[in-house]
């Protein structure tokens, strides 16, 4: 019994310690009525400015994990949304999947991530599709980078209803949650065409339902609010 007892207690302790030295951060353990609204995949030349409209409306801050190759083309939208009070996150130069290419190259892609997003960005890190192995978390820590993952995906991607959107943020939305959204497509083949009104409809909708009961936050604002809650964050999928 006390050696099973010290074996879990020090399992636990392993995995605490795994935690603190290559954990990624989900959410933030806190008190405060406070979440944070992220943003992958832009900046879009229709959609941002049009979702920044939005949150300036409701008086909300939020975090936009760029694609470099597309801050590189819209530098003016970079320098607008950093001028009304977001934090810009690196979402590496064209979103592959870091389980798929070598360690020089993930480093490249985060390296050129953030000279486009200079002098704006915020050493906040999200890797492509949320795929992370131990060796790509550590290619992130070599490159002084804080990876933050999510703790609700509003799965505003997969052809929802703003509804069907909003109601699953609400369900399970708590204070310190760190929010996924979209203002662009990596993958759009016609960017001018994309289509992002129902993300932008739920995210007016959720700010109109939620923004008595919470204050929307940038990231690092939310890390001052609380203690961020790590994970060994390491996906295949």
């Amino acid at each position: 019994m006390h050696d099973g007892y010290g074996v879990n207690a020090f399992q636990r302790l392993g995995r605490s310690l795994a935690e603190r030295a290559v954990g990624t951060v989900t959410d933030v353990l806190t008190g405060d009525a406070v979440a944070a609204i992220t943003f992958d995949d832009g900046p879009h030349p229709v959609v941002t400015p049009r979702l920044l409209a939005i949150l300036h409306a409701h008086r909300a801050r939020a975090t936009f994990f760029m694609l470099g190759k597309a801050a590189q083309k819209y530098p003016e939208l970079v320098h607008q949304v950093a001028a009304e009070g977001h934090a810009i996150g690196n979402h590496s130069w064209d979103h592959p999947s870091f389980l798929s290419i070598s360690g020089r190259e993930r480093r490249s892609q985060i390296d050129a991530c953030r000279r486009a997003v200079s002098p704006h960005g915020t050493g906040l890190f999200r890797p492509p599709y949320g795929h992370q192995s131990v060796a790509s978390r550590l290619d992130a820590l070599r490159m002084r980078q804080q990876v933050v993952a999510w703790s609700v995906d509003a799965n505003d991607w997969r052809g929802l209803s703003a509804g069907v959107i909003v109601r699953r943020v609400m369900r399970q939305i708590r204070p310190g949650s760190i929010i996924l959204f979209h203002d662009g497509r990596h993958d759009a083949v016609r960017e001018l065409d994309l289509d992002r009104s129902v993300m932008l409809k739920s995210v007016s909708m959720l700010l109109d339902r939620l923004g008595g009961k919470f204050t929307f936050v940038t990231v690092p604002e939310l890390f001052r609010s609380g203690r961020p809650r790590r994970a060994l964050w390491f996906r295949d999928r």
